[in-house]
């Protein structure tokens, strides 16, 4: 029986759509949380609920939408509301799980979209917050999914767009946010969770053909190994059908 073939995007959609419970409200993003949560939703999640960041809730696309502001993610969309309306949601604790990216992200969790470098004098100068600092901050759980670097995953971002748990443990309740704060972190070579006492991040496991010393070394901080660290789980052949099939047939994603 020959081994099943599938792409490094197709094991991060697999992997983000896991995490997805039924009957969860999901604030999607661009790419691959949407096609994350699309999948979770044909596969174990129906009643998940996907929140756009345009203002469409739970809509049932036909074609897969190119981003979080394309029409098709209003397309039978129950509700429709403003932008400002959706975040407010969330304020209320409607939102259970939250996706994002960013450029960097530390061992605390938090994330920069803003510069590289000095704030004043960068030498980069990247698109900013968006909505990501109301969804860290609001949402019971937040995914942040990225390539895995040692400049991607430095001990301490170069700007703080989005929060994670700042300086450590009870700093989150200290500043007043509500929400939950980072949960996982989704990378090409491995799946990263946060220490209940230290806050700081830790592998859950590792993508196949990669190992623990190899993300470590990738990594631009000492993370926490724990001993039962395993294997990330491979797509399963159902899993690659309707991402295939009924998800993404265009490869827009996950090629």
């Amino acid at each position: 029986m020959s081994e099943i073939q599938y792409t490094p995007r197709e094991l991060l959609a697999c992997v983000a759509a896991r995490l997805i419970k039924d009957g969860e409200s999901v604030f999607v993003g661009t790419g691959l949380p949407l096609v994350g949560a699309l999948l979770a939703k044909k596969m174990h999640a129906p009643n998940m609920m996907a929140i756009y960041e345009c203002g469409a809730v739970d809509p049932e696309p036909r074609v897969l939408p190119w981003s979080v502001s394309c029409s098709w993610t209003t397309y039978k969309a129950p509700i429709i509301l403003s932008m400002s309306s959706v975040f407010g949601h969330s304020r209320a604790g409607y939102a259970d799980v939250g996706f994002l990216g960013g450029a960097q992200i530390d061992m605390y969790g938090n994330i920069n979209a803003t510069c590289i470098g000095d704030y004043e004098h960068p030498r980069v100068r990247l698109t900013g917050s968006g909505g990501a600092n109301d969804i860290a901050s609001l949402c019971e759980r937040v995914i942040f999914m990225g390539l895995h670097l040692p400049e991607r995953l430095p001990e301490r971002v170069d700007y703080i767009t989005t929060p994670g748990y700042l300086d450590g443990p009870g700093a989150r309740e200290r500043a007043g946010l509500v929400g939950g704060g980072p949960w996982r972190v989704i990378t090409h070579l491995g799946v990263m969770g946060f220490d209940e006492e230290t806050c700081r991040m830790k592998l859950i496991s590792y993508h196949p053909g990669v190992t623990p010393e190899v993300i470590q070394q990738f990594t631009g901080f000492e993370l926490i190994i724990p001993d039962d660290v395993t294997e990330t789980p491979k797509p399963t052949e159902e899993e690659l059908r309707i991402l295939r099939e009924e998800v993404d047939p265009c490869q827009l994603f996950c090629f």
